[in-house]
């Protein structure tokens, strides 16, 4: 059995890819459509899975719905020139063999420029701004000598501060890594 193929290109061997190469990798959009696919599963799929959705997406049916044309179009495209671009960069492993496909951790690079719009934002800064303002009451509070907060040490509330922002910190990058949309941006309807 063949192992993943690494990157070929020495100049794409980089932890980071630069912003042309991002950009080269987003002109097309298929490849936006499995970069798309590929970030969402988050593990290793098969090719046909890959042409599938694309396809699907493309046409703007359910992969069970797609006709025989419509999947060769899309898988000649994908097999000649999409993935092996991707694997190139060092976005995705692709064994060509057994048609598994892996997503890198550079596959993360392109969250930025393609959920920007769609992914369901949680309004961060509110919570961020509601628990400094909660930590400002409770420690004027415990200043001033106010009943129910003197109960706490100052020890103990500054350790329950400091623990609340690092959960919300948490949380915070949790979900960033992890909300990625169903469909691709293209597909949202920009009157939402």
């Amino acid at each position: 059995m063949k192992a993943f193929a690494e990157p070929m290109n020495d100049s794409m061997n980089r932890t980071e890819l630069s912003r042309d190469q991002v950009f080269e990798v987003l002109q097309s959009m298929r490849r936006r459509y499995a970069v798309h696919y590929l970030r969402r599963e988050n593990c290793t799929v098969d090719f046909a899975d890959v042409t599938d959705h694309v396809a699907a997406w493309e046409y703007n049916t359910s992969p069970t719905d797609l006709l025989g044309e419509q999947r060769k179009r899309v898988y000649i495209s994908l097999y000649q020139t999409h993935i092996p671009a991707l694997a190139e960069a060092g976005i995705i492993d692709y064994d060509t063999e057994t048609g598994k496909i892996q997503p890198t951790s550079r596959i993360r690079v392109f969250d930025n420029y393609l959920n920007m719009f769609t992914r369901p934002m949680l309004p961060w800064n509110r919570y961020y701004c509601g628990l400094t303002l909660g930590s400002i009451l409770l420690f004027m509070g415990l200043w001033v000598h106010f009943y129910p907060v003197t109960v706490l040490s100052w020890f103990v509330a500054i350790l329950g501060v400091l623990t609340a922002f690092g959960m919300l910190a948490a949380t915070h990058y949790w979900y960033t890594q992890n909300t990625v949309p169903e469909t691709p941006p293209e597909l949202h309807s920009t009157d939402d």
